[in-house]
């Protein structure tokens, strides 16, 4: 009933920028800003959390491994959440999944690739 759409991913130096994008779509029931979005990451291991959005008007909360570098945005017109991310480091390269969760019912992206290596 929820696709997501991801976006944004690449090849990028240590100390570069990239902004990923997420786009979500569903049937006429989906309602956008009902659903908590998340972003998570799957490095070595597991999918691992990143940040996270509960309502469109609150600030994000971050991991303590991106806190101060990844800045995570919504948009509820376009249906959209952001991951923007400076300062990278080779530590960053993974699979980032966004998900939106809705009364216990969860929905992943398919993922984009980060590449962050000189």
């Amino acid at each position: 009933q929820v696709q997501l759409v991801e976006s944004g991913g690449g090849l990028v130096q240590p100390g570069g920028s990239l902004r990923l994008s997420c786009t979500a779509s569903g049937d006429t029931g989906f309602i956008f800003s009902d659903y908590v979005m998340w972003w998570y990451r799957q490095r070595s291991g597991e999918r691992e959390y990143v940040a996270v959005m509960f309502r469109p008007d609150s600030a994000a909360a971050y991991d303590a491994s991106v806190k101060g570098r990844f800045t995570m945005s919504r948009n509820n017109t376009e249906k959209t959440v952001y991951l923007e991310m400076n300062d990278l480091k080779p530590e960053d390269t993974g699979v980032y999944y966004c998900k939106a969760r809705d009364a216990g019912r969860d929905y992943w992206g398919q993922g984009t690739q980060v590449t962050v290596s000189s």
